[in-house]
């Protein structure tokens, strides 16, 4: 079958790639060998509008068939880290090469002195693609993402929260800064108070189409400041909630109070129906965190990496 590709044209495309990555989420068995539509409206909504990593128009490239229907999606996240997203059914190895050929000319960053790099992330059981790469000269790197998956029938135990504490969904706008800060306080740790830029950008996060304040948990300390928080996304239509991004303020770490901000977020999901949940992991705080929740099927997602000439 012959395929076209084109730019991203806007909004209009990218809801079009919304529903492209719910059937091919839902036809993988709900593997995440492509991106569930939380994270690409994470993407737009956080890395796009609060981070500058890239645009929609030149960052988002779609294969379609005669009839319209798309059969790939290859996007950027952070700079020179990319994405294909191919519907079971269309993948080739012409395809893939193409989409490659298509990432490094359009979405690789420069490297010091006189190349170019890219990173190619892939399903750790996907035998063509890590073909393909190997051959065009692609070493597989360190830190996969831990794709990690929670079956909603498993039961949610019942922890005592830490004594003072309290687990509730975030306030409104007023409680913005407060969010704001507490998630620079988790993963700014080694950096001084007086780099925080702050707290406008929440507002873009809750512009994204799953957002639910409900679903937005913080864990509120006995002196009456944020410490701890998760915020998940839920798509009803595969009935899948995700846990991005989770954490907690070091001076109140230690305290189980990720972990009760968690297990609050699947009481919540599970009554609203969701039969799956989601999170990804990279280091051992993180494993250990998602593991005592019941966390602990996984899937690989492998970065590959290539230092590009420039020609």
């Amino acid at each position: 079958m012959k395929l076209t590709m084109h730019t991203c044209r806007g909004d209009e495309d990218y809801w079009r790639c919304r529903e492209f990555l719910r059937e091919v989420f839902l036809l993988n068995d709900r593997h995440e060998k492509s991106w569930q539509v939380s994270r690409l409206d994470y993407w737009r909504w956080h890395g796009i509008e609060n981070m500058g990593h890239g645009q929609l128009e030149t960052d988002v490239f779609i294969w379609e068939a005669n009839d319209a229907h798309i059969a790939a999606v290859l996007n950027r996240e952070g700079p020179g880290s990319v994405f294909l997203q191919v519907h079971p059914a269309m993948q080739s190895p012409e395809l893939e090469e193409e989409m490659i050929t298509v990432a490094e000319k359009h979405l690789s960053i420069p490297s010091p002195p006189d190349r170019r790099r890219l990173h190619i992330w892939t399903d750790q059981h996907d035998r063509l693609r890590q073909s393909i790469l190997t051959r065009r000269g692609y070493t597989k790197g360190h830190k996969p993402e831990y794709q990690r998956r929670r079956p909603m029938s498993v039961p949610i135990p019942d922890v005592p929260v830490a004594s003072g504490y309290t687990i509730r969904p975030l306030g409104d706008v007023d409680e913005h800064p407060a969010r704001s800060f507490v998630s620079w306080r988790a993963f700014h740790p080694d950096e001084s108070d007086d780099q925080y830029q702050g707290w406008k950008w929440y507002s873009n996060i809750q512009r994204a189409p799953l957002y639910r304040r409900d679903l937005d948990i913080v864990a509120v300390a006995p002196g009456g400041e944020l410490a701890s928080f998760c915020s998940i996304w839920f798509d009803d239509v595969t009935r899948s909630g995700t846990f991005e991004p989770v954490g907690t303020a070091p001076e109140h770490q230690k305290r189980g109070l990720g972990k009760a901000v968690m297990l609050e977020g699947l009481r919540r999901l599970k009554r609203i129906g969701a039969t799956m949940a989601y999170v990804g992991s990279y280091g051992d705080a993180a494993h250990a965190l998602y593991d005592s929740v019941g966390f602990t099927e996984y899937d690989l997602s492998e970065r590959w990496i290539k230092q590009l000439q420039v020609k």
